[in-house]
């Protein structure tokens, strides 16, 4: 066989993999928090508040859209036409047209233009969310944090860029092959290094002091078979009011990450109820379920790039001769943009099933339905979360059951129909 048609065949395995196991491990079944639950909730919601974050999520939509919609232009005008191929040429001549420069400076620069041009959006959503009182950030850190974003990305980028324009050239016929287990093997890579390396970029970490509830969190982690290093606090004050929590690192860097804001904000009994949830994502081993989608999509998501190189007029439009080139970088990132939108819905689909899985798990871990429905009311009150968003919306990009859906799960556990 050509070795197209090994990657065709190749592509066939791998989307079937990724089928089957997320049909194994994601719970699709789990039925719908009760309709009337959810009425019943969104009525007892006090209504100012209803509105408030209403006309939160309205003020955000222009920029969000707004910037979704040019961040899409933007890499359609890099990729489909020459001017892509054209800056990443530009961005090697100073060091005579070598493939490295092209490859790492060349993909930098094309990914700086498309920050550039989404970065007003951003600002225009840090002016929103200033304005309600959720970021605490001024300017200037706010801009700190963006540049940093960005060059935690650059760094990515460029060992990404290079091991795959190398393996392009010491491989032109078999890089699909080659690419598809280093794309696989850096989604695994991130999932376990990120939240060891990353997360202190951004945040300060401190241990919880001593006291009943880091005891508590301890004995809950321990009754529910998940073994944690530790309780940390994050500084999150400094750039926001919003609360959370989350379970994060593996084996024996994982600790329970407590917000600062959620200790101020929330009742002991509400901040074990958060910390519950974040418990049962570890217990189900949620983040190795994302990690092998991820790596099994990356390698799907090579293999198909490589394939794609063999439709002669999107080589055209994009001005390059062929997908492994260090000139196609544009091109590569217009279509994983298409990609990543077109797949949107179904990640989020896959991400509320599993929120909602442990939700459950919190319930019945605590067995304190009052303190979890006290709990997502205090989320979406300080979070300004829409509580019952538009159908399309939430379709779209809602990554977590809404306020009203968790609160009618936490009172059908109650009434013990979960």
């Amino acid at each position: 066989m050509t070795p197209r048609l090994w990657a065709a065949c190749t592509l066939g395995v791998l989307l079937v993999a990724l089928i089957v196991y997320a049909a194994v491990t994601v719970p699709w079944q789990r039925p719908p928090a009760p309709r009337a639950d959810q009425i019943a909730a969104l009525a007892e919601l006090p209504a100012d508040r209803v509105a408030r974050a209403r006309e939160f999520h309205s003020a955000l939509r222009p920029g969000a859209y707004g910037g979704l919609a040019i961040g899409l232009l933007g890499a359609l005008l890099l990729g489909l036409t020459p001017l892509g191929s054209r800056l990443v040429s530009w961005a090697g001549r100073p060091f005579g047209d070598h493939w490295i420069a092209q490859a790492v400076l060349g993909g930098l620069l094309i990914v700086l233009v498309a920050e550039i041009l989404t970065l007003p959006f951003a600002a225009w959503r840090h002016t929103v969310v200033v304005r309600y009182g959720i970021s605490t950030q001024t300017w200037g850190p706010w801009a700190v944090d963006v540049a940093k974003s960005f060059a935690v990305g650059a760094v990515i980028g460029a060992v990404a860029l290079l091991g795959f324009f190398t393996v392009t050239r010491l491989a032109p016929r078999w890089w699909w092959a080659f690419g598809a287990v280093g794309a696989a093997a850096l989604v695994v890579l991130l999932s376990f290094v990120l939240p060891v390396v990353v997360e202190p970029v951004f945040n300060k970490f401190t241990p919880m002091a001593a006291g009943p509830l880091r005891t508590e969190l301890m004995d809950l982690a321990a009754r529910d078979g998940v073994p944690v290093k530790d309780v940390l606090v994050a500084d999150a004050s400094r750039r926001t009011r919003a609360v959370n929590a989350y379970v994060s690192g593996f084996g024996p860097t994982r600790r329970i990450v407590v917000y600062d804001t959620l200790l101020t904000e929330a009742a002991p009994a509400e901040v074990v109820s958060v910390a519950a949830h974040e418990l049962g994502h570890a217990k189900r081993h949620d983040v190795l379920t994302g990690t092998v989608i991820g790596a099994l999509g990356a390698a799907a998501a090579v293999i198909a790039l490589y394939l794609l190189g063999s439709l002669g007029w999107l080589l055209r439009w994009a001005g390059v001769d062929a997908m492994g080139e260090p000139r196609a970088i544009a091109l590569l990132l217009a279509l994983v943009t298409l990609a990543g939108l077109a797949g949107g819905p179904a990640q989020a689909l896959v991400s509320r099933r599993v929120e909602a899985r442990a939700d459950a798990h919190a319930l019945a871990l605590t067995g304190d339905p009052a303190a979890f429905e006290a709990m997502q009311r205090r989320l979406g009150s300080v979070n300004l979360s829409d509580p019952d968003p538009p159908a399309w919306e939430y379709l779209m990009s809602a990554s977590h059951p809404s306020t009203v859906e968790r609160i009618a799960a936490a009172r059908a556990f109650a009434r013990g129909e979960r």
